[in-house]
This record gives structure tokens, sequence and C-alpha cells, in this order.
């Protein structure tokens, strides 16, 4: 993608995010936020039967165009996804999933929501 069709592509999530709202279900629900620059995401978890993996991922939020939309690509990248596949998920592969030019001078909003789910995951694998 060229970074016209990168900006085009987060527009799109943040104007029209994907698996926003609460998950009636959920079995965990985490909020995080960037206190000194208002972003906000809480990410509703619904586990799979075995424990190991994604039933169900979604969010509600506010902030900059760069945080929403991650928030929307990560829950639809994740649906479903076995708990290992975000373990392996650092700041760079959410780099790459948003458009690595476009968001490096922004890291600390691109990374909110997946740095959310991690310590969601911390929670959950504590039995908290």
């Amino acid at each position: 993608m060229d970074r016209q069709e990168i900006i085009e592509r987060l527009f799109d999530h943040y104007e029209r995010p994907r698996y926003h709202g609460p998950l009636g279900d959920a079995d965990m629900v985490q909020s995080g936020g960037i206190p000194d620059c208002g972003d906000t995401v809480t990410l509703y978890l619904k586990f799979d039967t075995a424990g190991t993996g994604l039933a169900g991922l979604s969010f509600e939020g506010r902030g900059c165009t760069i945080s929403q939309a991650a928030a929307s690509l990560l829950c639809e990248q994740l649906q479903g996804a076995p708990l290992t596949t975000v373990d392996a998920l650092d700041d760079q592969a959410i780099f790459d999933l948003l458009g690595r030019e476009v968001v490096r001078a922004r890291p600390r909003c691109a990374t909110l929501a997946l740095n959310t789910l991690k310590s969601a995951l911390v929670r959950y694998r504590a039995g908290l």
C-alpha cells in the first residue's frame, strides 16, 4: 500500500470502526489510556471454551485517528485468534499493520490497544 492508501484505511477504521461496542458476554474488560493526550480504549474479551484463544474481541474508546483505528484493526485481525498469536505481537508488528511510515511519529497512540490487550492477558492468566 502506498502512503495515501494507508491514510485512507486508517480514516476508514476511525470513521467506521469494526468490532466497536461492548460484548455483552465478555469474560474480561480492560481499560487503558494515555493520560497526557487523552486517548482511551476499553477492550472486551471473550475467551474460547479451552481458554486458549479469543472467541470475541471488541472495543470502545476516544482519541486520535491512530489510536482508534489501531484498536479497530487489531480487533478485526484477532477475531478467533489463539492467545499465542497475541503473545507474538509486538510494537513492530502493530507499526507494520498500521503503516509504519504514517504512525512512526505517534508510537504510543499506535500501540495503546495492543498494550491494553496484553495487560488483559496478564490479568487473565493470573486469574484476576
